[in-house]
Formats: C-alpha cells, sequence, structure tokens
C-alpha cells in the first residue's frame, strides 16, 4: 500500500490532487474521501479498507480494537497502539507531500534539508511499527512507544534503506532530487564521492544494527529482528541495481524460494 502512495506522489498525482490526499489522510476519516479525484478515491478506500481488514484479524484474536480512533478508548492499550500506527503512516504522507512540494517548485533542497525527510519517506519507521500489528503475543504497549520512538535499531535501518535506495535510483526522470544531488549541491563533491560516503554510512548503520541487536533488551528477538530484517531485504534489493523497481530481475531467485523445490 504504502509503494502504491509513493508512487502516486512521486509519478502520478498533480500537486493539488496530493495536497487533498494528503489532507485526508490526516482526517484519516471516509467522509475526507468526498473532496478527492475519482483515482484517489480508489486508493484512499484502499488505504482504511486494510487497516479495517487488519483490525478485523485483530479482533479474532481476541483483541477489541487496534485501529479505530475512539476518543473513549484514549486512555487503552489498544488506543495507544492505534495512535502509533496511524501517526507513522500519517508522518509519511506528510513527508512524502515535503518532497512533491519541491519537486513542484523546482527546488533541490540541501543535504540536510533532505535527509530527515529522506528517512522517513524510505518508509522503513512506518514499516518496522506496521510490522508489529498481530504480534499480540509479543508486542505489548511498551513495545510499540519504544518502536514509535525511532531507536537506534530502527533509525540504522531506515538509514540503509534510505541511502541504499539513493545510491541505485537516483536521477530518475521525474522525481523529486535524490539524496546524491542533494549531497552534491550542498559540498559539491562529485558523484563517485557521495557513493563512497553513502557506503560507509551504510556500513556504519550495519555496525549500529548488529551492536544494538547483540545489547541485553527488554523486548523479545521477534521484535528485534523486524528492523533488522527488513533492512537485510534492502541490501538484497539494492545489491546490484534498483530491483525493487525492475523486480523482474529478481524472479528466479523467487521462484528458488516459494516455487523449485529443494533437493534433499
Amino acid at each position: 500500500m504504502t509503494s502504491i502512495i509513493d508512487d502516486t506522489f512521486d509519478a502520478y498525482g498533480i500537486f493539488e490532487e496530493l495536497k487533498l490526499f494528503t489532507e485526508a489522510v490526516q482526517r484519516w476519516d471516509i467522509g475526507a474521501m468526498d473532496k478527492l479525484p475519482q483515482y484517489m478515491k480508489i486508493l484512499y478506500k484502499a488505504l482504511l479498507d486494510t487497516y479495517n481488514e487488519i483490525e478485523q484479524d485483530l479482533a479474532k484474536d481476541g483483541r477489541s480494537s487496534y485501529l479505530r480512533y475512539d476518543k473513549e478508548k484514549t486512555n487503552s492499550v489498544d488506543y495507544f497502539i492505534e495512535l502509533v500506527c496511524g501517526a507513522q503512516l500519517q508522518e509519511l504522507v506528510e513527508m512524502y507531500f515535503v518532497q512533491a512540494k519541491w519537486f513542484s517548485e523546482g527546488y533541490v533542497p540541501t543535504w540536510e534539508e533532505y535527509y530527515p525527510v529522506g528517512l522517513v519517506t524510505g518508509g522503513y519507521f512506518t514499516l518496522a511499527t506496521n510490522s508489529f500489528l498481530g504480534m499480540c503475543d509479543v508486542a505489548n504497549k511498551e513495545a510499540f512507544e519504544w518502536i514509535s520512538k525511532k531507536p537506534k535499531i530502527s533509525t540504522a535501518s531506515s538509514v540503509i534503506c534510505r541511502l541504499r535506495n539513493d545510491i541505485v535510483s537516483h536521477q530518475k526522470r521525474g522525481h523529486v532530487a535524490s539524496g546524491v544531488e542533494c549531497y552534491i549541491k550542498q559540498y559539491g563533491v562529485s558523484e563517485e564521492e557521495v557513493v563512497k560516503v553513502f557506503t560507509e554510512e551504510v556500513e556504519n548503520a550495519w555496525k549500529d544494527m548488529n551492536e544494538e541487536f547483540l545489547k541485553p533488551t527488554a523486548f523479545p528477538v521477534a521484535l528485534i529482528e523486524r528492523p533488522f530484517n527488513i533492512a537485510r531485504v534492502i541490501e538484497f534489493l539494492n545489491k546490484k541495481g534498483d530491483w525493487y523497481t525492475h523486480s523482474h530481475a529478481i524472479k528466479d531467485q523467487i521462484a528458488a524460494v516459494l516455487r523449485d523445490p529443494v533437493t534433499i
């Protein structure tokens, strides 16, 4: 779902439409759909329906509600969790809109302007938080509170996602400037130097990830593994190019994992 929203902001929506969509997501109300163009109505309804389906699945596991905003539950654990997940997605869309505004104005931000926005639009903060949904046996209020504060392991995972993606996908036509262009603008270095700097930062982020993973913690390993494993995914997808966008390049690997039998 976030990939579709990302593509909408990057390539399909015009600025005025994206503003309406951002406002609708901040409202998180089916009534906000009325002002959207038809294609965005479909996307917005699908977004709300996705979370409603998750809510129904969670209810089957004995949780009353993770996702519905309800003022009567403001002090409950479920309300806190729903608020965290909703806020993460709203922040993601808000930062998508910041980048869309830059693009509409033809503005290339400095690296210092871009980096905090880019860490969010990489989507890994949202993905890490929402990945806790459904883990009712181990993901309690304290766990959601921890992941919502963007701890070191989650931030390191987001750094890996952002910089790896910027290295392989910069200079796309019709897209906002990537971190590579922003870094060049601020520091006046070559593209090759930027790639070297970003690669070193990714290596440092992996060191932070490993350090945090090995530290004693109050949270189960199953939760700590979430930001760790999604960082592994982006490393694989960007190993030799932008395989997330050009997914045909990994069809053999997918077939090997999901279709082809394993010889024992």
